[in-house]
């Protein structure tokens, strides 16, 4: 299966907040599901509702381990220090990391939203469709990862007329590793194999992140490989 189309459900914060806890306590994926199951069925109804949903919670949590043990032994880390109201870029690190299509969907969102434009569910499904094709699960999937996104305070929701507004740059830390771990999630994420510093500025993936790190603050970082190409400086993920 592809697992971009695994992301079926919509995640609320505070049901990944409390993943993220039961993941500093254990590796356990038994222990872990049970336990959110637990948290996740005080909200939602129906065996397989929940258990859907504690699948996401486990891959972003969990199972993202797989795609990158570096970035994600380093989100456990930062966790413990990390404000309540910063952990978002945790999650959102992790998902990039785990669900491929995740990173479609915000990106398509943020190149909307850095133009300035409020957007629609449809709209968003149709940019998808001309670059991934017509499926129905690439649908739900979206509808899921937008209810997710409000959910998580990163996109704006007009009900009245059914238009969404992507907030640009709407999160700032005062923690620099946590930028330059996002901007490692990010690339890692990418199809490409490095990117230019400029270049992974303005992802648009990352629309809702504010970032002040440094090329020469990058250079100091021991996941990054950073090369001048000409007038560019590419910027690599170390294996």
């Amino acid at each position: 299966m592809n697992k971009g189309i695994g992301f079926n459900r919509s995640i609320f914060l505070p049901w990944l907040d409390a993943a993220a806890e039961l993941r500093l306590r254990s590796d356990n994926l038994a222990a872990m599901r049970e336990g959110l199951q637990v948290i996740v069925g005080r909200d939602l109804h129906g065996v397989d509702a929940i258990r859907k949903t504690v699948d996401v919670l486990v891959n972003i949590w969990l199972k993202s381990e797989a795609v990158h043990a570096g970035l994600h032994a380093d989100a456990l880390q930062i966790l413990p220090s990390l404000p309540s109201t910063q952990r978002v870029w945790l999650h959102y690190g992790l998902t990039l990391l785990y669900y491929p299509f995740f990173r479609q969907c915000a990106a398509v969102l943020g190149q909307y939203g850095r133009l300035g434009n409020t957007l629609t569910r449809q709209a968003v499904k149709d940019r998808l469709a001309s670059e991934l094709g017509h499926l129905g699960s690439h649908n739900r999937a979206a509808e899921r990862v937008i209810a997710s996104l409000v959910n998580w305070g990163l996109l704006g929701h007009n009900a009245e007329n059914h238009q969404y507004i992507p907030k640009i740059q709407f999160l700032t830390a005062d923690n620099l590793n946590l930028e330059v771990w996002l901007f490692s999630c990010a690339l890692s994420a990418h199809p490409a194999d490095e990117l230019p510093f400029a270049d992974l500025l303005r992802l648009p993936e990352l629309f809702p992140f504010k970032f002040t790190v440094t090329i020469d603050q990058l250079r100091k970082n021991s996941r990054l490989t950073i090369q001048r190409q000409g007038s560019w400086d590419m910027i690599r993920l170390k294996e």
